[in-house]
This record gives C-alpha cells, sequence and structure tokens, in this order.
C-alpha cells in the first residue's frame, strides 16, 4: 500500500525524562485516515507506543486531567483543520511542550490556521496556499510532469546521527519529498535545517504559469525546519514523505536494475520518531560530587584558592538494549560561575561515564556555582548546577612573610639598626678637645 507521511514535528526533552513515554493521542481529520498512515502507525505499534485515535475537532478534547496530562506524546494529522476541538488550542499544546510532552503534527499543502500558527510560533513560515516545491532538475520519474515530486539529496541532510539515524548519509536512499516549501528564520538560533532543497528548487503554484518572482529560492526553502526551545532542546520538523517505490529518470541519481527501489524516506522517518519520541539521544546525569582534593565529603564552605575536584556521571539511553548506558563524550565542560565563568575545564571521562576535573579556586571570594551545561544537536540537554560558598582566609591562614614585602621589612630592621647605633654612639662617645676646653 501507498503511504504518503506528511510530518510537522515538535519536541521537548526533559534532561531526566525516561524514554518509557508511551501514551500517545493520535489527532485525524477523519477516522479513515488510519488506514492511509497504517504502515507508519504499525511501526509506533511495533515499538511499543499506545495510540488512541480521535478526530481533531472531537468536543471533548483536553491534554490534562486534575492537573496531570492524560498523554506523554501528541500527534496531529489534521493539516488542514481550522480549530481544534474542546479545550485543545495552540497556548495548551505549547503547555504540554513545555512541560515535556512530544508533539508531532502533520501538513500538507492545505494548511490551516492552527497548523500555521503553530509553526510560527517556532520560526517556520508556510509559504502560499497550494503552492509546491518545484525542481525541474531533480524529480522522479513518476511525477506527473509539473515536477514536484522532488528527490531530495541526502547531502543535504543534517549530519547528526542522532537525529537521522547511524550512517544514514552513507547508507540512506534518495528522499522524495512533495508538499508545500517552507522557510526558517535565519536569525533565530534556534532554529535548525534538518533536509533543505537544492539550489536549483523553488515554489510556486504548479497550476499557473510563472508570471511573477517566486517568493521561496533555492537554499532558504527547507524541506525539514527544526526548532529548539531555548529552556529545552527539540525539534520542529516539516515534511512530506512518500514510502512507495522510485524510480528516477534523473541523471544526478541514476539507479541500478531493477528499475523500481524504494525510497529511504520509511527509514528516515524511522529515525525521526524514534528521535521525537525520546527513543534515541536521551541523557540523564547523576552522583554529582565536589569536595577538596583527596576528600570524599564536601566542605560546608570553601576558601579561596583551595585545591578542588568534581565529578558527575552521565547516561545515555539505548533503545536497542532498552537500557542507560555509560555516555562516551570527549567536549563535556564544567564551569566555575559566579556571576561569569572564573575556571572553564573540560571533564575528562574514564570510559564508564564519569567525567571528573580538579581546579584550584580563584582568589575571589563570593557565592559561586559548579555549573555543567552541556547542549549538543540531537541530544537532550543536561543542566546541573550546585550553589557552594567560597570564603576569604581567616587571619590565621595568611603567610607571616610576604615575599613582596621584603622591602619593607629590610627598611623596618634598618631603621631599628640605625636607631641602635645612634643611641650607642651618643651614649658612650665622649668629645675630649670639648671638655678640655671646658677646664681652661
Amino acid at each position: 500500500m501507498r503511504v504518503s507521511f506528511f510530518a510537522i514535528v515538535f519536541l521537548v526533552c526533559m534532561p531526566l525524562a525516561l524514554c518509557t513515554t508511551k501514551r500517545t493521542l493520535v489527532l485525524l481529520e477523519n477516522l479513515s485516515f488510519r488506514e492511509s498512515f497504517s504502515q507508519y502507525f504499525k511501526l509506533l505499534r511495533d515499538k511499543g507506543f499506545e495510540l488512541s485515535f480521535r478526530t481533531a475537532d472531537d468536543s471533548t478534547l483536553t491534554l490534562t486531567k486534575y492537573g496531570e496530562f492524560l498523554y506523554d506524546n501528541l500527534i496531529i494529522f489534521a493539516p488542514s483543520v481550522r480549530e481544534f476541538g474542546g479545550k485543545l488550542n495552540t497556548p495548551a499544546i505549547s503547555d504540554f511542550v513545555d512541560n515535556g510532552g512530544n508533539l508531532l503534527v502533520a501538513g500538507s499543502s492545505s494548511i490551516g490556521e492552527a497548523v500555521r500558527e503553530l509553526a510560527a510560533e517556532c520560526g517556520v513560515e508556510y509559504d502560499e496556499e497550494k503552492t509546491a516545491l518545484i525542481d525541474h532538475l531533480r524529480y522522479d520519474a513518476k511525477d506527473t510532469g509539473r515536477h514536484t515530486l522532488v528527490i531530495a539529496d541526502k547531502r543535504n541532510l543534517l549530519d547528526a546521527p542522532i537525529i537521522i539515524g547511524d550512517n544514514a548519509k552513507a547508507s540512506l536512499k534518495p528522499l522524495l519529498y512533495r508538499g508545500v516549501a517552507m522557510t526558517a528564520d535565519s536569525a533565530n538560533p534556534l532554529v535548525l535545517p534538518i533536509l533543505h532543497a537544492d539550489s536549483t528548487a523553488y515554489s510556486f503554484n504548479p497550476e499557473r504559469s510563472i508570471d511573477d518572482y517566486p517568493m521561496l529560492l533555492a537554499r532558504p526553502l527547507c524541506s525539514l525546519p527544526a526548532c529548539r526551545l531555548a529552556t529545552m532542546p527539540g525539534p520542529f520538523l516539516l515534511a512530506r514523505w512518500n514510502s512507495s517505490p522510485t524510480n528516477s529518470s534523473e541523471p544526478l541519481w541514476s539507479p541500478p536494475t531493477p528499475p523500481l527501489l524504494l525510497s529511504g524516506n520509511r527509514d528516515l522517518a524511522l529515525s525521526l520518531s524514534q528521535w521525537v519520541f525520546k527513543q534515541r539521544g536521551v541523557l540523564r546525569f547523576r552522583d554529582v560530587k565536589h569536595s577538596l582534593a583527596g576528600e570524599s565529603a564536601p566542605p560546608e564552605f570553601y576558601t579561596v584558592k583551595d585545591l578542588v575536584q568534581y565529578s558527575i556521571t552521565i547516561d545515555i539511553y539505548k533503545p536497542e538494549t532498552g537500557r542507560w548506558e555509560p555516555f562516551q563524550g570527549s567536549d563535556v565542560q564544567l564551569e566555575f560561575v559566579r556571576i561569569d565563568p572564573f575556571v572553564r575545564t573540560n571533564l575528562r571521562s574514564d570510559g564508564k561515564g564519569t567525567f571528573r576535573a580538579e581546579f584550584q579556586l580563584p582568589d575571589v571570594y563570593g557565592v559561586y556555582q559548579f555549573k555543567v551545561d552541556y547542549t549538543r544537536v540531537g541530544l537532550t540537554g543536561l543542566h546541573s548546577s550546585t550553589l557552594v560558598s567560597v570564603r576569604p582566609l581567616r587571619h590565621t591562614q595568611y603567610d607571616r612573610f610576604i615575599v613582596a614585602a621584603y622591602p619593607y621589612y629590610v627598611s623596618a630592621f634598618s631603621m631599628m639598626a640605625g636607631l641602635f647605633l645612634f643611641s650607642f654612639v651618643f651614649l658612650y662617645h665622649r668629645d675630649e678637645a670639648a671638655e678640655h676646653k671646658k677646664k681652661e
């Protein structure tokens, strides 16, 4: 069966989120859409997800009950919906995402106001209605002549194996895309292009002759834009997938015999879904410890210029084994922060998930934080902060003789020696010539 997969995906991962978030609400334009996406839903069920199907305009829709969220994941495959039913709206979805929920939304050339509003919240803008991505050089042999069934080069994928799958750029087959084009806000540092169009692509209404300059051209066009929240990392993706057999007449990709080949859409969709629903790229930290060098228990307070040691254990969830395993990273850093970082150093891994550092405290007292802020593409963010106080030296802890004060020491002792010599001469020196004159 031919399956089309339109996807907009929005995800927020909490740093210590467990990868057992299976309760999933699926909203459809009508319940017959379950058959259109049956292969995709089967993939989710095989992964253990509990799917509940509802129509997007159901008047009883709600995500919370008694202050608790009823679902861990929300899938919206209703691209043309104008307004959600019940208590579901953009603020409610934003609150769901802010509290660690996973969101996947479908879009097509017919985008309703609800989906457009959600996309705009993340810095993604759709082209006008009835427009499509067009490429006259990279199109599939099954294209109807409008060149809207575009072959997306896998080299245009984001270089992030956690998101697109291990060795995806080497092993993934070419991708097919048919649908509306969109742009991501280039000034927004949280927007991440997962897949972008080739430089030969543009966006226009294929039913009309081009008598005006297209609004969207070349590189700004995104097939899979992603967006992160400032608080927690997560993607916002937009795409259309066709997982039907393909054959390309385009010389830029000439398939070997037999002529019918499966596209890479299914494999990429599965990898993206695992990442979105916290099956890949989830980190957690534990066993945060700090103390004076050579000791095990943390002191009540530190003193300036103390030699301290710090350690943290980081795990990553492996869906293949269903277990947390030691994270292997070489770019985890520790900062010792008051207002600005006074110390920034790399944490050394022992190969078992524990990262350590040893450094000397600055010669400035105050309230500091041991801070680990680890954010990488495709991984959930780690944010660990431990508050400590650093006091100045007590009066009994200062050095008795300071090297810089040696000139003053010499000056003081020389004055004492001079006074002693002067007193000795004044008391015991007698002027015989003056005494002789006095006698005369």
